[in-house]
């Protein structure tokens, strides 16, 4: 027979006959079909507790700097000794995140803002600053903190959860950055449309509320700062760590399913009849917070983090990948704490110097800083130990379409995997009718003289499933070339 392709992942409708997949883990959509996805690599030293929240900054000399926040604490990574330092105000603790909250930072400029609703908003200079301080100007406690423009937005703000406040123009940070009527600042209330949930930042914000989205457009000269417009009726963000910024789009999570927002445009679904539902439903809508959604700054991908309703608590369990150029989603089994895009740190050869330890005792291969400056996707581990996926290839599995013959019975021989892995494990599952359960053959290890896994089934309906093995090397796996025929004629 031709070759049958694990096509596209779409669990939420039939596979018969199909061109679409309900089973695949742990691989990267790709133009010749799939490719692996490598496991994850520690990079620092432990947290000094559970992240809930992380971010990097750029200096102004080309480094690095790296943010992370715990329940009560801020703490800055030491590039040198991979350490996380206590970069608290004061060296003091804050008041505590509420459960289904994270720490949001922002970067304008040399300085980097922390902020969450139970505590004043917290400023690290970059040039100058060993820990965080109270802001200058009074800004309101809030939730969330975005850039627009020249700009800087908070929303989610505890005394007033309607509202959106900007800062002053190009100025964020002194006694005035947060006076309304003073150098542009100002502050808007949102009639209708329920709670702000955040901003995604950019040349323009866009606002999101539980049950609309709006635009802000900057108007040079205008009494009222910011042209507001609305783009949606009754749909807004169910999950507020979701929104995504990626190059010029924006996605999101909302009541009705996975969109995108491409720039200047209207939200357009992505994942309704190919993941919405099936999503939905393994979702833990309890924990909200460990719904995080982020960008891989060295592609087209977008990343979901969240915990599955049977996830271990205080973590995500579960990976949903979503590859904007190929428009295919991905679901990857990986549990941590916090999802982001980071770049690592860079070396001199002065820091080398510094270190305490042997080059051989680093963590994190020389050959790797020569890029260190380029951001990639990366997360918090449950063990409190940031890292980046650059591990060893995970187990993969990947299953075709259930194919049939009209209800007339066939002869499984085996199938030929069309993949340049050396060690895989083929399998088939089997009904003989579709109201029935599925069961599974025996596995069968590829014969490396013929390339093909042999076993004998006969049935009416099948899939065909492969599996290679965790940290086995490989580059493609385009699907099955299956041996079948009409049953009796052997």
């Amino acid at each position: 027979m031709p070759l049958i392709k694990y096509g596209e992942y779409r669990p939420d409708v039939s596979d018969y006959e199909g061109a679409t997949t309900k089973n695949i883990l742990n691989v990267l959509p790709q133009g010749d079909g799939y490719g692996p996805f490598p496991d994850f690599t520690s990079y620092s030293a432990v947290l000094p507790g559970m992240c809930r929240g992380a971010f990097y900054a750029l200096k102004g000399d080309g480094t690095v700097a790296t943010f992370a926040g715990t329940e009560d604490k801020l703490y800055i990574f030491d590039n040198t000794t991979f350490a996380w330092v206590d970069a608290s105000k004061g060296g003091g603790t804050y008041s505590a995140l509420s459960g289904t909250a994270q720490w949001r930072f922002a970067q304008f400029n040399n300085l980097v803002f922390a902020t969450q609703a139970n505590n004043v908003l917290q400023v690290f200079n970059l040039s100058s600053s060993t820990q965080f301080e109270d802001a200058q100007g009074e800004p309101p406690q809030a939730a969330y903190i975005e850039v627009v423009g020249r700009f800087l937005v908070l929303s989610g703000l505890l005394s007033a959860p309607y509202r959106i406040q900007w800062s002053g123009l190009n100025d964020v940070n002194s006694a005035n950055s947060w006076t309304s009527g003073v150098n542009s600042c100002d502050f808007q209330d949102l009639p209708d449309g329920g709670i702000v949930r955040g901003v995604a930042g950019g040349e323009y914000g866009t606002i999101f509320q539980d049950q609309a989205i709006r635009r802000m457009i900057y108007a040079p000269g205008s009494p009222v700062i910011f042209q507001i417009e609305r783009v949606t009726q009754d749909q807004g963000l169910y999950a507020p760590y979701s929104v995504i910024r990626s190059g010029d789009a924006i996605f999101f999570y909302s009541a009705k399913g996975f969109y995108k927002i491409e720039p200047g445009g209207l939200p357009q679904q992505i994942g309704r009849e190919r993941v919405d539902r099936t999503f939905f439903a393994n979702l833990d809508k309890g924990n909200l917070q460990l719904f995080i959604g982020a960008a891989d700054p060295r592609g087209t991908r977008v990343f979901w983090a969240y915990k599955s309703v049977n996830g271990a608590t205080g973590s995500y369990d579960t990976i949903l990948g979503y590859d904007r150029a190929l428009d295919r989603f991905f679901p990857i089994r990986m549990r941590g704490q916090y999802l982001l895009g980071i770049s690592q740190t860079g070396l001199t050869l002065e820091s080398l110097d510094d270190l305490s330890a042997s080059i051989d005792a680093m963590s994190a291969s020389l050959d790797s800083y020569a890029t260190s400056v380029t951001p990639e996707i990366s997360q918090f581990d449950t063990a409190n130990v940031l890292g980046f996926f650059r591990g060893g290839n995970l187990e993969a599995t990947l299953e075709t379409p259930e194919q049939g013959t009209d209800g007339t019975r066939i002869f499984i021989k085996g199938f030929r995997p069309v993949t340049d892995a050396a060690h895989v494990f083929g399998m088939a599952s089997f009904r003989d009718n579709q109201q029935a359960g599925v069961t599974i053959t025996p596995e069968a290890l590829i014969n490396p003289r013929t390339g093909r896994c042999d076993f004998r089934k006969e049935t009416r309906y099948s899939r065909f499933r492969t599996r290679i093995p965790e940290g086995a090397a490989w580059s493609f796996n385009v699907g099955i070339e299956p041996d079948i025929v009409a049953a009796g004629a052997l």
